[in-house]
């Protein structure tokens, strides 16, 4: 018996997936998303594998990687040759970064505590600890 693929149209997979059409339509547009085809009248259609690259996405994207990098892991996803290293080492990466961005962010918090606490002795605005702060800063 031939296994008939089950295909939608790209309001049922916004459905589906919880992605808007707009955002479905941009991924195209950047070559994230390939429709299955599009039909005469330009409906373009979509099936299972279609869902299945939104859900990658979106959890590729839940976990802070950036369009660009996505686009390297569905490469890597779709070549049947590509090793779970390959992926690994693009991962790790990430991970370095998100380490940097938690240090700078952490520094952040430091500061910000700091000059707010300062601020608390109701001075006039011409001598604020955080507007002086944003001014000295180079």
């Amino acid at each position: 018996m031939k296994n008939i693929e089950r295909t939608m149209s790209i309001g049922a997979l916004a459905k589906k997936s919880g992605i808007g059409i707009e955002t479905i339509r941009y991924y195209e547009r950047i070559g994230l998303l390939v429709p299955l085809e599009r039909k005469a009248s330009g409906y373009r259609v979509f099936n299972t594998e279609s869902f299945k690259t939104l859900r990658f996405l979106k959890h590729a994207q839940e976990l802070g990687f950036s369009l660009a990098e996505i686009k390297e892991l569905l490469k890597l996803r779709a070549d049947k040759e590509s090793r779970c290293e390959d992926v690994q080492t693009r991962a790790l990466k990430h991970l370095q970064d998100v380490e940097e961005k938690i240090e700078k962010l952490e520094a952040i918090q430091v500061m910000l505590s700091k000059l707010i606490r300062q601020c608390r002795s109701k001075k006039t605005s011409d001598r604020c600890p955080i507007l002086d702060c944003f001014e000295d800063r180079e």
